[in-house]
């Protein structure tokens, strides 16, 4: 891995697989998703080590630190070895089918059927949708 004395900002992002892409490194940039000391910046900007990195990629908020710069793209083993990952745990997973969106503890009560019933007919569709229904009430 060779390491370089500057590099720009989309590249190193995309060398040390942030993104999958260059021009998806370079588009999040140009949209404001990078930011390094709080102030967006654009994809040429060169990058320093000891720098600070957030990223904003949807949901996920990811903030590196810089460690070492490259950019050539490497494995994964030695691309984490190129920044500090300083972002906090992710929140609970919403709609995994075992946590209620609105209290994360609490467990969501799952219907059964028998095994070897086969599919519900339609009656017994139109029953649940129903009682699922008055539920929600």
């Amino acid at each position: 891995m060779k390491t370089v004395a500057n590099v720009r900002i989309d590249k190193w992002l995309w060398a040390v697989r942030a993104f999958k892409t260059r021009s998806v490194a370079n588009d999040a940039c140009n949209a404001g998703r990078v930011k390094i000391g709080g102030k967006s910046v654009k994809p040429a900007r060169s990058v320093k080590i000891g720098e600070t990195v957030n990223i904003q990629k949807g949901q996920e908020k990811k903030i590196l630190k810089v460690v070492q710069l490259i950019d050539k793209r490497v494995g994964a083993p030695l691309a984490v070895t190129c920044y500090e990952d300083l972002s906090p745990p992710p929140p609970p997973r919403i709609g995994s089918g075992k946590l209620d969106p609105i209290f994360y503890n609490v467990p969501i009560p799952v219907a059964r059927r028998k095994p070897g019933t086969g599919r519900p007919t339609k009656r017994e569709r139109r029953d649940l949708d129903k009682f699922i229904e008055e539920d929600l009430k």
